[in-house]
C-alpha cells in the first residue's frame, strides 16, 4: 500500500475515478482556480489538513478551470468549494472560505 499523501493530491478529470472513487478513506476535495483570491486564502489550511489527516482522509485539489467536467458533475457554482466524498459520492459540501475547525468538524463525521 502506498504511503499516505502528505501534500494535497492533484485531482483531474482524468484521474478522478482512480484517486477519488477508489480511495479507501474519505476524500476532502478542494475545488479552486488560480485567479480566485478566497481559494488562495484557504490553500494553507488545505495543505495543513493534508498533513494532519494523512492516513485518515485523502486531501485533494481540483482546478475547476482545467477540469470543468468534474466541476460540472458536482454542480459547482462558487469557489472555493470543498467536497467531502466517500467512494466518489458527495456526502457533504462547504462553500467559501472555511476555518480549519469548521472543515474538521464536518469531515470528522465521515472518518
Amino acid at each position: 500500500m502506498p504511503a499516505p499523501a502528505m501534500d494535497p493530491v492533484v485531482v483531474t478529470d482524468a484521474n478522478f475515478s482512480q484517486v477519488v472513487e477508489k480511495s479507501p478513506v474519505p476524500v476532502l476535495l478542494d475545488l479552486w482556480a488560480a485567479w480566485c483570491g478566497p481559494c488562495r486564502m484557504i490553500a494553507p489550511t488545505i495543505e495543513m489538513l493534508a498533513r494532519e489527516l494523512a492516513g485518515k482522509a485523502l486531501v485533494g485539489k481540483l482546478d475547476v478551470d482545467a477540469n470543468q467536467r468534474t466541476a460540472a458533475k458536482f454542480g459547482v457554482q462558487g469557489i472555493p468549494t470543498l467536497l467531502i466524498l466517500k467512494e466518489g459520492r458527495e456526502v457533504d459540501r462547504l462553500v467559501g472560505v472555511q476555518s480549519r475547525e469548521a472543515i474538521l468538524a464536518r469531515l470528522n463525521r465521515h472518518i
